[in-house]
Parts: structure tokens; C-alpha cells; sequence
């Protein structure tokens, strides 16, 4: 059964349409194309799938922020009336468009510059691009309150806590946990993990994702990206938000209160269960995915996190403690590192060696605007370029 207002239908945009977030969120929106109209979708360079999506949708405006195939997707779209566009200046533009709702899932740090575009015009910002608020956490939630915009995280784990949160009686939270599926190499040894090659690290036990995440889940610094995330969502101490091991991707998070009461949300391991949470917030929608039974689950494990094997969870806790630059620093120089494993130029464990090596080389440095994210994401990459080169 939907469980939906007869309000107008909402105009949304999806920045980031091909990826396995967008495409699990186009998979929604054409499930209920009475529900929504769709403004623009944006991809990075895959112009079939965006053309296709875009005539599926009836989209309004396409871009591709590769300006090499604007030809393609121009042709692809020929006489469909759908506008076209390409570059990055063209991506913000989308996201300035008079979308009520923005699914945020550009990966990277490429996604911060459209999501602010976003956020400025206070707009829902569906948030799936953990990397905007650790690279720029404290500017993006200033944005949000200054302009009245909404986020509403589609990352499982903050979906989870967010569904559970006590908004208003935040003062009786002691404790968020983030639940962590400890990924494919979790019961391998370092050394079996120095030998394991970009096939064996993108393939997750329980989630489909896309190979940088799938690599970063492999590492742990997923579960260390999405404590900064958490940390800037919902305005909990560093020291207040624990990770715990759960392989059976059953329970996404929970919550602890101060009389003792723990509230978890959980499910299936399936993404189009959060992105519909934010879709029809604050309503629900039916989703086609399987429903949890508890009892053919059987068990739910818990175990901490092994700091020796997992290095990645203990260096993203000091750059959020060291504050400034250091997150920036530490989500650039790893999505540097995770390109060159994933091109075969370094192995698995040199990942966090260079994120490692990286934050030390950059030293202390201040943030106070979007450019000095940018300047300090521009020589984050140039360090870890130079460290993996050396």
C-alpha cells in the first residue's frame, strides 16, 4: 500500500542519475511517475544511460559533466524536446533549478559545488555524497541553516539514526552507533590483504555499489567518512558515535539514550529502502525489495572493529579531532588513492598509507570558505599524486 498526500506531484532532480544511487532513485521515480516530475537528471559520462533515463522520466533537462560527449547526448535526445547541456558549470546550474527535491550523489568532492547550489536556493536535499560534508562539513550545515534548506540522508547507516533521532529531545542522546558490514576482506589477514586486487576488493558481501565505495567499504574508511557525516548531521561529539562490526547488514544503526534505551532501524541491505525514505518524506512509499525475516536471518553478530587490520576508521577519527583541513585532506588524498589501486598502480594496504602520509605532509591549516576547500583539496591531490609517484 502507498502511503502518500494527493499534493501536487514533487519536482525533483538527480544529480548523479547513472550511479547505483541514481539509478536505484530513477528505478522509484518511474515506479511513481504520478508522484514526481522530473526536473534534470545529471551523469558524469555515461550518455546512454542518461539519455535513457532522461526519455524514461521525461526529464526536462540532461547534462553530462564530461563536455567530451555533449555531441552524443545532443544526438541521443534529438527531437525529444528534452534540453541538453554539459561541463561542470552546467551541473550547478541543474542544481539551481526550481527542483523541490535533489538527490545529492555525485561522488567525491566534485558533488560539494552543486550540492551548495542546492542548498542556497532552500531546497530537501537528499544526501548520499558523504564527501561534501567531510571535505566541508561546518560551511554546508551553515548553508543549510542560514538558507532554511532540508537534508535528509540516504547513506543506510544515517537513514537509519535519522529515522530514529529524537529531533527535538536531542539532549537525551548519549550515543550514535554506525553499523559497519566490515566489508569482503574482513576476516582476512594483512597479509592476505596486501595481495588482494581491485575484482576482490569491489566485491561486497551484502551491498552493490560502485567500485570507489565498494573499495573504501573494503577499507574501512566508508565507516570512518560516514563518522564525520554523522558527526555534522546530527551534532554529536566525536567521542559519542562508535562503530561496531556487523556482518549480516540487518540492523543499519542505532541509537542510545540516556535512560538506556536503544532504538535501532533495521532491513534488507538495499538502497532503494533509504533513498525512499527521503524520496517521500515526510510520507512513505512501497518499495519492491525483499522484506527482513528475522527468522531466516537466525543471528545478528556484533564485534568492534580490528584497528591493526583497519587502520582507516583510527585516521579518520584524528583528522575530525584535528579539525581545519585535515577531513578535506583525508577524503582527498584518499579518493586519489583509491583511483590508483583501482588502476593497478598501488596495492590495497598502500591506500591508507598514503591518506596517512598525505595528512602529514599538509600539516594544520583553517577552513573559512568553499575556497579553501578547494585549495586545500587541490594540494591534498597533489601530495598523495607525488607520495604514490615516489
Amino acid at each position: 500500500m502507498v502511503v502518500m498526500s494527493t499534493a501536487p506531484a514533487r519536482r525533483v532532480t538527480v544529480l548523479g542519475s547513472t550511479g547505483s544511487v541514481g539509478s536505484n532513485t530513477v528505478e522509484l521515480l518511474a515506479a511513481y511517475a504520478d508522484r514526481f516530475a522530473v526536473e534534470a537528471l545529471v551523469a558524469n559520462a555515461n550518455v546512454a544511460k542518461l539519455a535513457a533515463q532522461a526519455k524514461l522520466l521525461r526529464a526536462k533537462l540532461a547534462v553530462v559533466a564530461d563536455p567530451a560527449h555533449y555531441a552524443a547526448l545532443r544526438e541521443a535526445l534529438a527531437g525529444t524536446g528534452i534540453e541538453v547541456a554539459a561541463g561542470p558549470d552546467a551541473v550547478v546550474e541543474a542544481a539551481r533549478r526550481p527542483a523541490d527535491w535533489v538527490m545529492a550523489a555525485i561522488v567525491g568532492a566534485a558533488g560539494l559545488a552543486p550540492t551548495m547550489a542546492a542548498i542556497e536556493r532552500g531546497a530537501t536535499v537528499a544526501f548520499a555524497n558523504k564527501e561534501v560534508l567531510v571535505c566541508a562539513g561546518n560551511l554546508v550545515m551553515q548553508a543549510v541553516r542560514r538558507h532554511g534548506a532540508t537534508l535528509l540522508p540516504v547513506d543506510s547507516e544515517h537513514s537509519a539514526i535519522f529515522q530514529v533521532f529524537d529531533e527535538k529531545r536531542r539532549e537525551g542522546v548519549s550515543r550514535l552507533v554506525l553499523t559497519a558490514s566490515g566489508g569482503p576482506f574482513r576476516e582476512k589477514s594483512l597479509e592476505e590483504m596486501r595481495a588482494m586486487n581491485p575484482a576482490q576488493a569491489c566485491a561486497h558481501p551484502n551491498w552493490s555499489m560502485g567500485a570507489k565505495i565498494s573499495v573504501d567499504s573494503a577499507s574501512m574508511m566508508n565507516k570512518g567518512l560516514e563518522l564525520i557525516e554523522a558527526h555534522h548531521l546530527f551534532a554529536m561529539p566525536e567521542d559519542r558515535i562508535d562503530v561496531l562490526v556487523h556482518p549480516q547488514s540487518v540492523v543499519h544503526s542505532l541509537v542510545e539514550y540516556i535512560d538506556g534505551s536503544v532504538l535501532a532501524q533495521l532491513g534488507t541491505p538495499d538502497m532503494r529502502t533509504p533513498i525512499a525514505v527521503a524520496l517521500a518524506w515526510p510520507e512513505r512509499i512501497a518499495t519492491p525489495g525483499d522484506r527482513l525475516d528475522l527468522i531466516r536471518a537466525g543471528r545478528l553478530d556484533f564485534q568492534a572493529p580490528d584497528p591493526v587490520r583497519f587502520p582507516a576508521l583510527s585516521l579518520a577519527r584524528e583528522a575530525l579531532r584535528a579539525g581545519g583541513a585535515a577531513p578535506t585532506v583525508l577524503n582527498a588524498a584518499n579518493e586519489v588513492a583509491v583511483a590508483a589501486f583501482l588502476q593497478g598502480r598501488i596495492g590495497f594496504l598502500d591506500i591508507v598509507r598514503v591518506v596517512e602520509r598525505t595528512l602529514t605532509s599538509f600539516g594544520p591549516s583553517s577552513i573559512s570558505t568553499l575556497a579553501d576547500v578547494m585549495a586545500a583539496d587541490g594540494e591534498a591531490r597533489r601530495l598523495a599524486f607525488a607520495e604514490i609517484a615516489g
